[in-house]
C-alpha cells in the first residue's frame, strides 16, 4: 500500500503531493481498448477478474500515478439487485426494466444477499492487490445512491432528470425508498471491497448538480455521510473521498465523518480551500480539457500548487480524463504535479 497517498488523503506530511487520474483506464489507452475488444463487451470487461486487473494496473504502469482504480462499473450495483442492464453501443447503459412503483422497488434484491453477488469485484481487487507495487494505492468506488438512483429510475443516463425529479417533488417517500435500499447495499459492498483490500474508498456523486441546493443533503449527501459512517465505525484506517460534482453552492453545508473531499473543475480550489481546508484534504481540480495543451497544464498544476501552499491537497482532474487525450500529455500532467510538489 502507498503510505505516502494513504498519509495525504489524512492530511500527513508528505515528501511530495501525491497525484492520481480521474477515471480508468479508459479509451485514451489502447493498451486498455485491447483488452476492452478482447472481453467482446464492457460488462463481459467488468466480470472477468483477470482482464478487470490488467486494465487497473495499466495507468499505474504507463503514466505513473500514485494509486491505481479499481476497474469496475458503478451500475453493477443494481445490476446485481436484479434490474436488466445492457450497454449499447454508441448509447451507454440502459436498464430496461426502471423503477416506477413501490413494487419494482419490493421485486430488487438487496442488503447482503446483492453485496455477496459482485464476487467478481471481490476477486479482482485480490488479483491488483497480488500484482500492485508496494509504493502504490488501490481506491475502490461506488456511485452515490442518488446518482445510483438516477438511472435506476430514469433507465439511462440523462439532461434533464426530469423523471426523478417528479418523484423528488411529488412522491418522495417512494424515492427515499429507492435511495435507502441501494445504501444498505452500497455500505456492504464496499465493507466487502476493503475486506478484499482496497485502501482507500470514493464515494461518486457524478449528478449532484441535478439537485438544488436546498434538497441535496436530504436527497443525496446524508445517505453518502451513512455510507462513511458505516465504514469509519469498522474501518477507521481507511481514507474516504466524497466527491459530489457541481455543487459549490453546497460547500457552506458540508459535513460528515471523511477524510477527502473532491473538488471538480466547476468549483474554484480558493473557494473549496476557504470553505473546506480547515477541515478535509482537497483532491482535484484541473479542468480535464487543459490536458489537451502541455502549457495550459502546467500553468494549472502551478496555479494549484500556489493556492493549495500550506493546506492539504492530491493532485487530480476535476472530472475524468477524456477519450482523446494523448497518453503523452497525461503523462506531462503527472510528471508536472510531482514536479512543482517536490520544488516546494
Amino acid at each position: 500500500m502507498s503510505k505516502i497517498f494513504v498519509d495525504a488523503c489524512f492530511g500527513k506530511e508528505t515528501p511530495y503531493t501525491p497525484v492520481w487520474m480521474m477515471r480508468q483506464a479508459g479509451r485514451y489507452l489502447p493498451e486498455y481498448m485491447k483488452v476492452r475488444a478482447e472481453a467482446g463487451n464492457f460488462l463481459n470487461l467488468c466480470h472477468n477478474p483477470k482482464m478487470a486487473c490488467e486494465v487497473t494496473l495499466q495507468p499505474v504502469d504507463i503514466i505513473g500515478v500514485d494509486a491505481a482504480i479499481l476497474f469496475s462499473d458503478i451500475l453493477v450495483i443494481p445490476d446485481e439487485m436484479g434490474m436488466d442492464l445492457e450497454f449499447v453501443a454508441g448509447e451507454g447503459p440502459k436498464f430496461n426494466d426502471p423503477i416506477k412503483t413501490e413494487a419494482d422497488i419490493d421485486k430488487l434484491i438487496g442488503g447482503e444477499e446483492a453485496a455477496s453477488k459482485l464476487t467478481y469485484v471481490y476477486d479482482t481487487i485480490k488479483l491488483i492487490k497480488k500484482e500492485l507495487a508496494e509504493d502504490k494505492a488501490l481506491i475502490g468506488f461506488t456511485g452515490a445512491p442518488w446518482t445510483l438512483a438516477t438511472y435506476m429510475i430514469e433507465g439511462e443516463g440523462t439532461k434533464t432528470y426530469n423523471i426523478c425529479k417528479k418523484m423528488m417533488y411529488s412522491n418522495p417517500e417512494l424515492l427515499h425508498k429507492i435511495l435507502a435500499k441501494v445504501t444498505e447495499v452500497v455500505k456492504l459492498y464496499m465493507q466487502k471491497q476493503i475486506e478484499a483490500g482496497i485502501d482507500v474508498v470514493q464515494i461518486f456523486d457524478s449528478w449532484a448538480a441535478a439537485i438544488e441546493p436546498s434538497k441535496y443533503d436530504e436527497f443525496s449527501w446524508k445517505y453518502m455521510v451513512e455510507i462513511a459512517d458505516y465504514l469509519k465505525e469498522k474501518f477507521p484506517h481507511i481514507p474516504i473521498i466524497m466527491f459530489p460534482k457541481g455543487i459549490p453552492a453546497f460547500l457552506d453545508k458540508v459535513y460528515g465523518n471523511f477524510d477527502v473531499f473532491g473538488v471538480d473543475w466547476s468549483t474554484p480550489m480558493a473557494l473549496a480551500k476557504e470553505k473546506l481546508g480547515d477541515r478535509y484534504v482537497l483532491q482535484g481540480n484541473m479542468e480535464p480539457c487543459r490536458l489537451y495543451s502541455k502549457e495550459e497544464t502546467t500553468k494549472c498544476v502551478e496555479a494549484l500548487q500556489n493556492i493549495m501552499q500550506g493546506k492539504r491537497h492530491i493532485f487530480n482532474l476535476g472530472h475524468g480524463i477524456l477519450p482523446d487525450v494523448s497518453v503523452e500529455n497525461a503523462k506531462h500532467f503527472i510528471n508536472e504535479c510531482h514536479r512543482v510538489s517536490k520544488k516546494s
